[in-house]
């Protein structure tokens, strides 16, 4: 969830989540280092597709997140 808001807010657009799904693939075990990657597949107008893909620290992707963005009014930054 916060690769995806890092993701859709770094337009410096007041952007919030619109929805989700999680498809989790491998279990994760506790002293894993998991590693979320963001990726902006759409962005057309004020609406926006991003996909996260969370790996552990041998590459295995464990989880895959599909977010949709909707930017509101206001910066990020001024």
């Amino acid at each position: 969830d916060s690769a995806f808001a890092f993701a859709c807010n770094s337009h410096n657009h007041n952007t919030v989540a619109a929805g989700c799904s999680v498809e989790f693939l491998h279990p994760a075990h506790g002293g894993d280092v998991l590693t979320a990657e963001a990726t902006e597949q759409v962005l057309s107008g004020r609406h926006g597709v991003y996909d996260v893909h969370i790996s552990n620290q041998s590459g295995e992707v464990v989880a895959m997140f599909r977010g949709k963005s909707a930017q509101i009014r206001g910066h990020v930054i001024p």
